[in-house]
């Protein structure tokens, strides 16, 4: 037995409890992990209560198309240019409301991008109409 030479072998990686580890990361990731929520646009809705008459001078209809172009009182107008529109137009009329009616078709890109365009406006009275 003195003449043998043992073979030297190397390292082993224990496989066994692997599993058992990879379980408890995966579920230590899922546990500690926040998923943020779209928050969506912020808009303060009136209370439930009877509807109010509105005079037709006081109601500014802002259309958009299927096509993402908008219309303004039935002028055209660029998206980019409406904030400065409806500022002139509150100025002239500080009763106004403004009238949002998207096309069914259009884009929702562009729909934000009118409501965002609006609160640029400081127009505190919009409303959101049906698309037909």
């Amino acid at each position: 037995m003195l003449g043998k030479k043992r073979r030297f072998r190397g390292g082993e990686i224990p496989t066994s409890s692997m599993a058992d580890i990879a379980f408890l990361l995966l579920i230590f990731f899922l546990v500690t992990t926040t998923i943020d929520m779209d928050k969506g646009l912020g808009m303060v809705l009136p209370a439930e209560g009877e509807e109010i008459e509105i005079n037709k001078k006081n109601i500014l209809n802002c259309l958009i198309n299927s096509s993402g172009n908008v219309l303004l009182g039935g002028d055209p107008v660029e998206i980019r240019n409406l904030s400065r529109t409806v500022r002139q137009k509150i100025a002239e009329n500080n009763k106004l409301v403004i009238s949002v009616k998207a096309h069914k078709a259009s884009n929702y890109k562009d729909y934000i991008r009118v409501i965002d365009q609006l609160k640029q406006a400081n127009a505190t009275r919009v409303s959101i109409a049906e698309s037909d």
